[in-house]
């Protein structure tokens, strides 16, 4: 038997191929994804010439674009093939928090493993990301015993052994942070903040669709909206977002999709306002040079 084979789609975050390659593993096989998402059919022609043993990564909130891997069919993939799943969730992960949107994470259960990440969709500072198990037997190789810090007779006696509980021993208590914010809000008032964003989503890619100097690239998965002025090339699309960026009057991101650049705005702050989703529409407006 070889070593671990990664397979991730061309949507999937590039630290997957940096943990390939800092625990030793092959580069990961590379499923193209051409839509945007993780295509079964091609995933399992992938699989099918890969030799094992197999861990497939499925996205579940891209950068890019926001959008959410079709999870169930990629596990019934997985099943056939013996391969194991994660899915990565960073991103999409808290919208378990909402009773409306939460039918879009159907299948994440089928994971092996899953990833969240509350520094965006959970209002979280930095370093705020948690991985989930399935069977908590796979947490074993991180139980270890130290005399100083877990010893048997200490553990017996009741004092908490915090060693297994992360591959780093010294390590700041950045879950706190996390839970206070469950404490306070709950998974209610956590789920009206990220209903909410998907909300602003939707209505700025409405303003898109009705502005005529705007290309909206899709509606929006999550709460990334994808648009660029209307008759403009990449280079100029790139200048606006670089001066509306340097001149502190706007964040947006850039991606690419179908082969041509598009500003990207990534809606994660429920307190944002109509009035400012007009004004961004403004101030890209303006940056245009006709």
């Amino acid at each position: 038997e070889g070593p671990l084979r990664t397979v991730v789609g061309a949507n999937a975050h590039h630290s997957f191929h940096r943990a390939a390659w800092l625990l030793g593993l092959p580069a990961p096989v590379v499923v193209p994804t051409p839509h945007g998402t993780l295509d079964p059919e091609a995933l399992d022609a992938a699989l099918a010439t890969t030799p094992g043993p197999l861990l497939v990564a499925a996205t579940a909130g891209t950068t890019d674009e926001g959008l959410i891997d079709p999870l169930p069919e990629i596990a019934d993939v997985c099943a056939a093939h013996d391969a194991d799943l994660h899915a990565d969730a960073a991103y999409g992960g808290p919208l378990l928090f909402s009773r409306t949107h939460r039918r879009l994470l159907d299948g994440l259960d089928r994971a092996r493993t899953v990833t969240v990440d509350l520094h965006k969709l959970g209002w979280q500072p930095a370093a705020a990301g948690l991985l989930a198990v399935r069977d908590t037997t796979d947490l074993a190789a991180l139980a270890h015993t130290a005399d100083y810090l877990n010893a048997d007779d200490d553990t017996d006696a009741g004092l908490p052994d915090l060693l297994g509980r992360s591959p780093r021993t010294t390590r700041r208590p950045d879950v706190l942070k996390a839970a206070v914010t469950l404490r306070a809000l709950g998974r209610t008032g956590l789920g009206a903040l990220v209903d909410t964003c998907m909300d602003l989503a939707q209505d700025l890619a409405d303003r898109v669709e009705k502005h005529p100097g705007l290309d909206l690239h899709a509606r929006p998965t999550l709460t990334t909206v994808l648009f660029r002025p209307h008759d403009t090339d990449d280079t100029t699309v790139a200048a606006i977002r670089r001066s509306l960026l340097t001149g502190g009057r706007a964040v947006l991101g850039r991606a690419r999709a179908n082969g041509r650049l598009w500003l990207k705005a990534t809606l994660l702050n429920p307190h944002a306002t109509p009035g400012d989703l007009d004004q961004l529409i403004t101030l890209v407006e303006g940056s245009t040079h006709r």
